[in-house]
């Protein structure tokens, strides 16, 4: 009996797809491309941690402060915004897409990589509130294009899609504390399924997992820190009560609320700075950082505590908060969540970066000021936090599960109902209040296989 495609059409069979002699050589070009994007991207995002180091810890220190001020983002969130405005209004590809769109569409083409990269390295390490995701995936995108000519490229679009997507794998295999989350946050992203599926998601894979042994190796070589999203300890949780999902589900919606209020700023003040002439464009993005800047100030202000807290992409104080949420006063927390929030949401429409891991932080914070509800708790609540902003900011509800699971750890096995059931109800909330997207447009917030440029 002829074998048919797993689908049930007249299509090639998975068989045939992964022995096609073409694909082989795909796969290998993906190991081999997996090698030198995750150099590169190891190279970034080591450079990054340590300028945010200096930044934010030892330049303070050197001025005679034990810590950065509360007028500290000021200053800094300006020059973000003063190298920033050449690179969005001259260089190739505006600096990458704005955080605001997600992180779908079309892989980076190579000649937009350098501004990508630069427009990185002068707003993260500044304070800008936002994370290293998107321009890691369009560096390794771009980078891995460069193994095929432009003229193939021109010729085969989809070439392009797959190794584009495993490039971007193999750029973010540790970042998010797991190459397996990315590998799902791919899979799920792509929208596509049968031999097609496994036919893209094998490259990724494969480009994927080399990259996690060149950042592992590398990294204890040098003895760099990439600052990967990962919570050293956690409060113990054990199995979720009706309380928990008493409380956990209107959490769930109320951070996706949260996320998706944040997002719909941030596609107006993308109106606002990517409209006008390039002038124009170029002072309303310094004027959006000072805002950001602002922002975090206040955080200090209100709180009497660092402004460290509420810059950057949250990946360090998520982890100090998760390793002590009853240190943390309600006060600060719902200061940390109105402050960061705005200033994340400013920052998506004009500044550059990816949107995920400070809305993870916001979710984090938001559950943990709810814990102390009768019959609640910082396990679940912390559970609750992860799952439903990941899910409400991706649109992609397996990677949203995967993602929160990963961060737990030991922890995820007794929260797994919770993860699902939070992460099923800010994604319906998020999606309802987003309403029905444009024809031929992607849903606000969803990842894509790989990034634009």
């Amino acid at each position: 009996m002829p074998e048919t495609s797993q689908q049930g059409g007249s299509g090639p069979t998975l068989r045939e797809v992964l022995l096609h002699r073409g694909y082989l050589r795909l796969l290998l070009i993906s190991a081999l491309v997996g090698i030198p994007v995750s150099l590169a991207a190891f190279g970034f995002v080591g450079l990054e941690h340590e300028l945010q180091h200096w930044v934010w810890e030892s330049l303070p220190e050197a001025a005679g402060y034990g810590r950065a001020p509360w007028w500290w983002p000021l200053p800094a969130l300006l020059l973000a915004g003063l190298l920033l405005a050449p690179i969005v209004t001259r260089l190739s590809g505006h600096g990458g897409h704005v955080p605001v769109d997600g992180l779908g569409g079309p892989p980076t083409a190579p000649a937009a990589v350098p501004g990508v990269v630069l427009a990185a390295l002068a707003c993260l390490p500044l304070g800008a509130v936002l994370g290293p995701e998107a321009p890691l995936m369009a560096l390794g995108g771009g980078l891995a294009l460069l193994a095929v000519r432009s003229a193939r490229r021109a010729e085969q679009p989809q070439l392009v899609a797959v190794l584009g997507t495993a490039g971007a794998a193999a750029a973010i295999s540790t970042i998010f504390g797991s190459p397996l989350v990315a590998a799902v946050m791919l899979i799920e992203a792509a929208g596509l399924g049968g031999p097609q599926l496994i036919a893209l998601i094998l490259p990724s894979l494969l480009a994927g997992g080399v990259g996690a042994l060149v950042f592992t190796g590398f990294g204890h070589w040098t003895g760099l820190s990439i600052g990967a999203l990962s919570l050293p300890r956690l409060p113990r949780s054990g199995v979720p009560d009706p309380g928990d999902f008493l409380w956990g589900v209107p959490l769930a919606v109320a951070i996706a609320l949260l996320c998706v209020a944040g997002q719909t700023v941030g596609r107006r003040v993308k109106t606002l700075t990517t409209t006008g002439t390039a002038r124009q464009t170029a002072l309303r993005t310094v004027l959006c950082a000072v805002a950001v800047g602002g922002c975090l100030a206040g955080y200090a202000l209100l709180t009497g505590r660092s402004p460290e807290e509420a810059a950057l992409s949250g990946q360090a104080t998520l982890g100090v908060l998760a390793a002590d949420p009853g240190a943390w006063p309600v006060g600060a927390l719902l200061a940390l969540v109105l402050c960061k929030g705005l200033g994340w949401s400013i920052a998506l429409g004009s500044l550059r970066g990816g949107p995920i891991f400070p809305a993870i932080l916001l979710g984090a914070a938001l559950g943990t000021a709810c814990s102390s509800l009768p019959g609640f708790g910082a396990a679940p609540a912390l559970a609750v936090g992860l799952a439903a902003s990941g899910a409400a900011v991706t649109g992609l509800p397996v990677t949203a599960t995967v993602l929160a699971a990963a961060l737990l750890g030991g922890e995820a096995a007794n929260s797994m109902p919770l993860l699902i059931v939070s992460t099923v109800a800010a994604l319906i909330t998020a999606e309802s209040l987003r309403g029905r997207p444009k024809r031929d447009s992607a849903p606000a917030g969803r990842t894509g296989a790989a990034p634009v440029s």
